[in-house]
């Protein structure tokens, strides 16, 4: 299931450039990797790097984005980065009409109280991206960057 450890550093988030104001805001999106049915998760990466590996697939969209750095501050973060259902393609479960596996990995995660959890990219195992379930560990540290893929 994952061990609940501590956690405080820096982390990355790109977000559209209309929410630089608001960094530490929750994903928008109705559903997610992480999130469903009202839950709030807001998306960040351990690394530079590993903002654009998370978001590659949404790069083509249109959307003008920013690189916001933050420091994440929390005593229960759930550690996934071992778990393989954590980093598979949630997309096509949806696709057919069927939940999201990570769903279950998440949900399990908040049960226990988890504030956030570590997790490995799925194409890139050796980066780690995190998912914040109480966006009040995050803080701006910035500076903000326009973002140029």
């Amino acid at each position: 299931m994952g061990k609940l450890v501590g956690f405080s550093g820096p982390v990355w988030r790109l977000i559209p450039a209309t929410a630089a104001a608001t960094p530490a805001m929750p994903a928008t999106a109705i559903e997610g990797r992480f999130h469903h049915s009202g839950q709030t998760a807001a998306y960040a990466s351990l690394s530079v790097e590993g903002t654009a590996v998370a978001i590659k697939r949404y790069l083509n969209d249109g959307v003008s984005r920013v690189l916001v750095p933050m420091w994440l501050e929390a005593p229960f973060i759930s550690d996934q980065r071992e778990n393989p259902e954590a980093s598979i393609v949630w997309q096509d479960a949806r696709a057919c009409g069927e939940v999201a596996p990570t769903w279950a990995v998440s949900d399990r995660a908040r049960a226990i109280g988890a504030l956030a959890m570590l997790y490995s990219s799925r194409s890139r195992p050796d980066l780690t991206h995190v998912v914040v379930f109480d966006p009040a560990c995050l803080t701006y540290v910035g500076p903000t960057t326009v973002f140029k893929p």
